[in-house]
């Protein structure tokens, strides 16, 4: 068996989920810049945030990998250099490629920085792996529609010196390798560009050409309508057999998450792969608990994707297209004010008296009594039933920096 401890690769779609991502045991984090990226709707970060997180996580023995995996038109072709200038100067561990241009450019203009290549690029076969590799690329990013069976025969034929990075929780596209043109046909926004509108989750219904308005529901077997909706990938349960298929990167999906899922997913695995690491018996026996967290963030039931075959209709979800939602988020501290007390952006509604429950990174869950509540103004308030509110917290268990806090 490939044995090696697999890094833990974490999203961040902002500068306080990288923190939250490094609090929570991520070896690793990527994220991205104003442009470039296939998340241009997150919030994403700034050129100064970029240095910022650099700092942070180095300080911190983490590494930080940059999205630049959009595929390129002529247009994006100056702004990528002038990027690249700048991503050299501040030196992120790793910058994430897919076009094979914006690859050559990055050769030429950052040499010293390590290139991985996205799963944007159709990763699919050996023969694939070892032409980025050929080319200077030290990581290649699995597709997803590989299994373990092929995931490991590559693993057999590319240099030991060479890293796969391979997926295994988080969203899943309906697409090749995430390559959808649907966005750009129904709504002008480009996928691949990263402005993705997502409309593998909507609804969609048939109409006969001369009965406008008249709309009959695309099923199959009578369950519904979503007919691109997949469950979302969660391979807690499997980590003996993704090492065995040879992956030294183990990536969460979720640049578009909150805090809570982040710190959720980041802590369960960080738990499963430190667990299988001290006693394969351990992990065997806490798989359990494993599926009973990751279960507290949002999600859409879990499927084990492509890695133990091609999906079947049991894959998808045909009645909805909602998360499921397991513990209710209400923020975490992001400072503390002149009396000592958490600073939190509220996200959810809780009062004074509630008992809500203080998610540490250690794996602890500690429940504490909301005592006071303040605004910004210093105000006393008994509730916060307006999101992104500004409140100062009295508990009687105080969190630390970044703790998440919940009810479950």
């Amino acid at each position: 068996m490939y044995n090696k401890k697999p890094e833990l690769l974490c999203p961040a779609s902002s500068p306080e989920v990288l923190k939250v991502a490094v609090r929570y045991g991520a070896d690793a984090v990527y994220i991205g810049g104003e442009s470039y990226g296939l998340r241009a709707n997150a919030k994403n970060f700034t050129d100064d945030d970029l240095k910022d997180a650099i700092d942070f996580a180095h300080n911190h023995g983490v590494k930080v990998y940059i999205t630049a995996n959009i595929y390129a038109h002529d247009r994006d072709l100056s702004g990528i250099e002038e990027y690249f200038k700048y991503l050299r100067e501040i030196k992120p561990d790793a910058v994430l490629i897919a076009d094979a241009g914006v690859f050559m450019i990055a050769k030429r203009i950052m040499p010293e920085i390590p290139i991985h290549v996205s799963t944007q690029a159709n990763n699919t076969n050996y023969e694939e792996f070892n032409f980025w590799y050929n080319l200077g690329a030290e990581r290649v990013v699995s597709a997803r529609e590989l299994s373990l069976a092929e995931t490991k025969d590559i693993r057999a034929h590319i240099p030991s010196d060479r890293e796969i990075e391979s997926f295994v929780h988080g969203a899943m596209c309906i697409s090749y390798s995430g390559r959808c043109l649907l966005s750009n046909y129904f709504t002008g926004r480009d996928a691949n560009q990263g402005a993705c509108t997502h409309p593998c989750r909507w609804k969609y219904y048939v109409m006969e050409e001369t009965r406008p308005g008249e709309y009959l529901p695309v099923e199959e077997n009578e369950r519904g309508t979503y007919i691109f909706n997949s469950k979302d990938l969660c391979m807690v349960d499997y980590v003996p057999e993704l090492l065995d298929a040879g992956i030294d990167s183990f990536k969460i999906e979720g640049r578009m998450k909150t805090a809570l899922y982040v710190a959720t997913v980041a802590r369960t695995y960080r738990k499963a792969i430190d667990d299988y690491f001290t006693d394969p018996s351990l992990y065997e026996k806490n798989k359990a608990i494993y599926t009973d967290e990751i279960k507290k963030c949002t999600y859409r039931q879990f499927t084990t994707g492509f890695y133990f075959g091609k999906p079947g209709n049991e894959e998808q979800i045909y009645d909805s297209n909602t998360y499921i939602t397991g513990c209710t988020y209400y923020g975490y501290p992001h400072a503390f004010d002149e009396n000592d007390n958490p600073v939190i952006e509220q996200k959810n509604k809780f009062a004074v008296g509630d008992t809500i429950e203080i998610m540490k990174p250690d794996g602890r869950d500690i429940k504490s009594e909301v005592i006071g509540m303040y605004t910004d103004d210093g105000a006393r308030v008994d509730s916060c039933p307006h999101p992104g509110e500004m409140i100062h917290l009295e508990m009687s268990v105080k969190p630390e920096l970044y703790d998440i806090l919940r009810s479950c």
